[in-house]
Formats: structure tokens, C-alpha cells, sequence
């Protein structure tokens, strides 16, 4: 396994080993005692969510308030634009965004922890993800920024306005929105 930092620190790209042959592949995607070893995170999830999405599909960019997730996303068949912004006020890095491709081809995964929001657009004919958590889903707490938020500026690699959901169509700027200490 191999984690890089990315340019908001604590979020890291985790790559796993993969073994392949004539047969295939098999690769551990999560191993918690490596883990550990190479961040000092001891993590602990609670619920698995698994998503299927058709081009174009945004979703996002959502966090929780009062009960924040800590996510590990993996892209099982196809390739997504997943995109994670710091929601902490009292953090450098408030307000910013880094963005990277996920795909079932490059096997990477991404760490996003608690106080970041999080979404992603499918630049695949369609995508699925797997997402593990550090805390149940609380749709009270559950809030949504707005994908094209001009503050963010976020470079999504689509044309054109995505494929989204009525609550991600409803979702606040970033100046108006619910964020941590």
C-alpha cells in the first residue's frame, strides 16, 4: 500500500499493491494495521455505501454537520472526477478544493476525512463507487454546497450542467454555508 498526501494534507491517495497474472488480479483494498502504520489513523467504519451512476452524474458536494464522516471512496467499474473541499474554518486550507480521477483501472482511493465535503461528477459511461465510513449517514445533518459555487471555482472536466439530484440542485454557496471550527 502506498499513501500520498495531496494538497489539502490530510487528505490522502491510497494505492493498494496489486498482484496480477494471466488470470487476473487480487489486491487487499483495505488493510487497517497498514494503514495505521503509514498514517497513524486507526480507522474504524461503520456502513459501506456502494452507488451506481450514468455519465455526467454529479453528486455533491455533501458533509455532515454534527455527526462528520470520515470517507475511504474506491471506483469499482468505471472512472469518476471525485472532488473534496475543506469545510473547516478554522483550517488554512477553508474553502479549498483538490480534485483527482478515481477509475476501477488506476485502483486508487481516496481518504477524505471528517470536515470535508465531498462529491464527484462520472467521466464514464457510468460509474461505481464504494464508500466506507466512520459514521452512519444522518440525513438531519446532511448538508449540500453547491456544485458550481464561483468561490470555489471547482475545474469539473464535464460541459454543459450535470445530471443532478433535486437536493443537490438546492445546495448553498459556500459564504452561506454550515461549516466546522
Amino acid at each position: 500500500m502506498k499513501v500520498t498526501p495531496t494538497a489539502l494534507p490530510e487528505v490522502l491517495i491510497v494505492e493498494p499493491q496489486v498482484f496480477g497474472d494471466e488470470r487476473g488480479f487480487f489486491f487487499e483494498s483495505f488493510n487497517a494495521r497498514r494503514f495505521e502504520q503509514l498514517t497513524g489513523l486507526a480507522l474504524h467504519f461503520v456502513q459501506e455505501n456502494h452507488s451506481r451512476s450514468a455519465r455526467h452524474v454529479l453528486r455533491g458536494l455533501h458533509y455532515q454537520v454534527r455527526r462528520p464522516q470520515g470517507k475511504l471512496v474506491r471506483v469499482v467499474a468505471g472512472a469518476i472526477f471525485d472532488v473534496v473541499v475543506d469545510m473547516r474554518r478554522s483550517s488554512p486550507f477553508f474553502g479549498r478544493w483538490i480534485g483527482l480521477e478515481l477509475s476501477a483501472d488506476n485502483r486508487r482511493q481516496l481518504w477524505i476525512p471528517p470536515g470535508f465535503a465531498h462529491g464527484f461528477v462520472v467521466t464514464s459511461d457510468y460509474a461505481e463507487c464504494l464508500y466506507s465510513t466512520t459514521d452512519y449517514w444522518s440525513p438531519e445533518d446532511e448538508r449540500v454546497i453547491r456544485w458550481n459555487d464561483p468561490a470555489l471555482a471547482i475545474e469539473w472536466p464535464i460541459s454543459g450542467v450535470p445530471m443532478l439530484s433535486s437536493k443537490d440542485n438546492q445546495g448553498v454557496l459556500l459564504a452561506e454555508a454550515e461549516a466546522f471550527p
